[in-house]
């Protein structure tokens, strides 16, 4: 796993300008459980990436870390409620066996569902559901993003925004790391973005419609033609 080791310490060092949230590096006061949460999310991340390395041959890449995903579970494309095992379509050991840990502080909770198993992204639920629900194991995916950290607006950590050409430029060697994990994994693209994102940095790739904003039906339809079952 020294590639992965060395995968996961550069994203760790990695320099990033205003408005842009590393989860596992940065923490927040009063919005993350402790200055222990940064390692809380790379033990997390570690977790996901060290059961598929070597297995997975399908990486998905969306856009960018979103509040309610892996800006507090660690994992792209998964929110705490999934990474728990509290989502009843998702099993317990999907993201990786063993113990986890959320990293959202009660205080900004928004619901009593929130205070009692962290944040529920949308997407992450629709995207984990479908692969699975495709008889894909669990452990023959990756999901990642074109841009890997969190772009949120000035001084609001609880919101997203698109990541401009310069941040993703910066951080680009960043993707071609990940993919060096999975060497021979088919990419897909979720969304416009992200596959103009993988164009623009050499990888031409096919895309599926990003699950939000009413997409749902057509990204299920979309990853079930490309990827089907196998």
């Amino acid at each position: 796993m020294d590639s992965l080791d060395r995968f996961l310490d550069t994203l760790r060092r990695r320099a990033v300008g205003p408005g842009v949230f590393r989860p596992w590096t940065d923490w927040t006061a009063g919005v993350d459980i402790g200055r222990d949460a940064p390692d809380i999310r790379l033990a997390n991340l570690r977790a996901y990436l060290a059961a598929r390395v070597g297995r997975a041959d399908l990486v998905l890449i969306a856009e960018a870390v979103g509040y309610q995903g892996a800006r507090f579970s660690g994992v792209p494309m998964t929110c705490e409620r999934t990474l728990l095992g509290a989502k009843r379509q998702v099993p317990h050991e999907a993201v990786f066996a063993g113990p986890k840990r959320r990293t959202s502080a009660d205080a900004i909770a928004r619901s009593a569902a929130e205070r009692t198993g962290g944040f529920c992204e949308p997407t992450a639920t629709i995207v984990w559901t479908t692969l699975l629900g495709l008889g894909r194991p669990a452990d023959r995916f990756a999901l990642w993003n074109s841009f890997a950290f969190h772009p949120h607006r000035p001084g609001e950590p609880l919101t997203n925004r698109t990541p401009t050409d310069r941040e993703v430029a910066e951080q680009a060697d960043l993707l071609d790391a990940f993919l060096a994990l999975f060497p021979g994994a088919r990419v897909v693209a979720v969304g416009e973005t992200a596959r103009r994102r993988l164009a623009e940095h050499g990888t031409s790739v096919p895309a599926v419609r990003h699950p939000a904003n009413g997409g749902a039906t057509a990204f299920r339809e979309g990853v079930a033609r490309i990827v089907g079952g196998g």
